[in-house]
């Protein structure tokens, strides 16, 4: 990323509640593959369309706006990803992890942020939490951002790689997320199964999208993950909703009343091959740049 604009932290106070919904063209189904009602329908352009590239990595469109979350590095359980290099106006990264924060090299300049802090962009404002990433207070890999924003009217959590539990000031500043990205896949970075379902009872969102598990695109002699069907497993008796691709259209009016619904997306596009990891050279452009206060 060149010439990075720097984002100024801005004041802010309690984020409010607002009005939600589902805009998709998928049949929904119960864990156990009953047929339940459809939400379906058609594309609008208040629509927000979310697009996963693999692993936790979501590209945001709607709103007037572009947002990428946790571009990756293909290794290890993105090894068979596709580079997610897209044209963004903003990049989010919850750590500075080549599975959840490679930023070298973007199309477009687009502004990052990668620390705790309240921000405005464009408009919109953009909150990142401090979370303890791992189950030994930090001390295995520090600090993990969760990521907190409203885009097309609908407000949206993304965890990140995260396995340490929310506290209640953490549970304070979330409120109640109308779309959860949570991690499921285990490992020492990432929630288990279990750990999601208890997140999920706790944050209450409308919608949730399970991330950070094994798929086809993971080099199984390095992946420690468990594949989205053990967190499902923990799940028995929650909606689900199978998406035909990678792509999901949102729409604040069409979220469920209530929740949780899961929504699964279809890994379908296209593997790359398995290449070795290279450093980073010394004094690349892909060093994050800090907002200013």
């Amino acid at each position: 990323m060149k010439r990075r604009r720097l984002i100024h932290l801005a004041q802010t106070g309690a984020l409010s509640a607002l009005a939600t919904g589902l805009c998709s063209s998928v049949l929904m189904r119960d864990w156990q593959g009953r047929s339940l009602r459809s939400l379906a329908q058609a594309d609008n352009p208040s629509d927000l369309k979310v697009q996963w590239l693999g692993h936790t990595c979501f590209l945001f469109t709607g709103g007037g706006l572009k947002v990428l979350v946790n571009p990756f590095r293909p290794i290890g359980c993105t090894a068979k990803y596709p580079s997610p290099k897209v044209n963004t106006d903003l990049v989010l990264i919850s750590s500075r992890l080549l599975d959840e924060g490679s930023v070298d090299n973007f199309p477009g300049s687009p502004s990052l942020l990668y620390e705790p802090g309240v921000y405005q962009f464009n408009g919109s404002q953009i909150q990142g939490i401090r979370t303890i990433k791992d189950r030994k207070q930090g001390r295995q890999f520090g600090t993990n951002v969760a990521w907190l924003w409203s885009q097309a009217g609908i407000k949206m959590l993304h965890l990140g790689g995260l396995a340490g539990s929310i506290d209640l000031e953490e549970r304070i500043l979330i409120g109640r997320p109308d779309v959860l990205f949570v991690p499921v896949g285990g490992g020492p970075k990432s929630y288990t199964p279990e750990e999601a379902r208890q997140a999920i009872a706790t944050l209450k969102p409308k919608l949730v999208i399970p991330t950070h598990y094994k798929t086809v695109a993971s080099d199984p002699a390095t992946c420690d993950l468990e594949p989205l069907e053990d967190f499902l497993s923990v799940m028995q008796g929650t909606p689900v909703q199978r998406i035909e691709g990678n792509t999901l259209s949102l729409n604040r009016d069409r979220l469920p009343d209530e929740g949780p619904v899961i929504q699964v997306f279809d890994y379908s596009f296209g593997l790359a091959p398995v290449s070795p990891a290279k450093t980073p050279e010394a004094g690349s452009n892909s060093a994050p740049v800090a907002p200013s206060p």
